[in-house]
């Protein structure tokens, strides 16, 4: 005699909060992702790495220190021969190398170790992943600079304000408040130029070298590339200087990036007499549009092209 065969039974649903039957599922619930999450693990990844912090510190030494270095010259001498905040550009034609490397190997050392297949997988949305680069990078290397521009500016004031102007200078006496009393003073214009222009320039010349480096995938192409880029252009206009080609050379010169930093220093390359002119807005204005170009083209190259 066999004994029959029962069918197991399901155990019983779990009552719900209220007495009813509970049918949600019992298993792991996937969570959905947003920006907010891509930048949570950039941030993460860009703050653990230890040569961001050493690129970063070698930014604020160079600013601040050729900053204070610069300040102590100028102090030294009778008349004040720059304009009051101006000293800072030295210290920051060479910081800002600093930044364009760090632009260059947020993308490429992903690339260079692998760990980009990581991030690929982790977050399939390329393009998310690029723009929570761009987000963390620029956010971070703007405050860094603006506490270098910062400082740097108010060691400059406290030296430097107050100085009386060379009597050899041929500017427009009257055209700058400096002017008018005969003594070195910053106004508010350039104390912002100096201050958050410099910081949103370099900031977005490390956010173009970022997308360079998501472009070209090399370390040494990217921060070659640009070198090139904020170095070549002024160099060739020293050498163009005959009848034909001198309209060139004063194009080159006047839209290089370094013209583009000294002007927000109140220090163009290009001589002006009236001083009240000088306006590095349209500038940053065209390095932000450039910018905006070379991410364009990164979008669309992440968003083609296998890791």
């Amino acid at each position: 005699m066999t004994t029959p065969y029962a069918a197991p039974q399901a155990a019983p649903a779990a009552p719900g909060p209220h007495g009813g039957v509970d049918h949600r599922p019992s298993g792991p619930v996937e969570q959905s992702t947003h920006l907010g999450h891509a930048i949570a693990s950039e941030w993460t990844k860009i703050r653990s790495v230890r040569s961001t912090i050493w690129t970063l510190a070698v930014m604020f030494a160079l600013v601040v220190g050729i900053g204070l270095l610069t300040a102590f010259a100028l102090e030294s001498g009778p008349y004040a021969e720059l304009p009051v905040l101006g000293g800072g550009l030295f210290g920051m034609m060479l910081g800002q190398l600093a930044i364009i490397t760090l632009g260059v190997l947020t993308v490429t050392s992903e690339y260079s170790t692998g760990m980009i297949r990581t991030t690929m997988t982790v977050c399939p949305k390329r393009t998310r992943v690029l723009t929570a680069k761009a987000v963390v990078f620029f956010a971070l290397t703007f405050v860094m600079t603006l506490a270098a521009t910062s400082l740097t500016a108010l060691i400059h004031s406290a030296m430097l304000e107050g100085k009386p102007l060379s009597p050899y200078h041929d500017l427009n006496v009257g055209a700058d408040p400096s002017q008018a009393v005969e003594t070195a003073t910053a106004t508010s214009q350039q104390w912002l130029q100096a201050t958050v222009g410099v910081s949103l320039f370099v900031a977005l010349l490390g956010l173009l070298s970022l997308a360079v480096g998501t472009l070209l995938r090399s370390t040494p192409g990217g921060v070659t590339t640009m070198l090139g880029l904020v170095l070549l252009p002024f160099l060739i206009s020293l050498f163009l200087m005959t009848e034909s080609t001198r309209d060139l050379g004063d194009a080159l010169r006047e839209y290089s990036m370094l013209n583009g930093l000294s002007t927000l220093y109140h220090m163009p390359f290009e001589f002006t007499e009236d001083t009240s002119q000088i306006n590095g807005w349209p500038l940053l204005g065209l390095l932000a549009a450039v910018t905006a170009a070379a991410l364009v083209a990164a979008y669309a190259r992440i968003s083609t092209r296998d890791v």
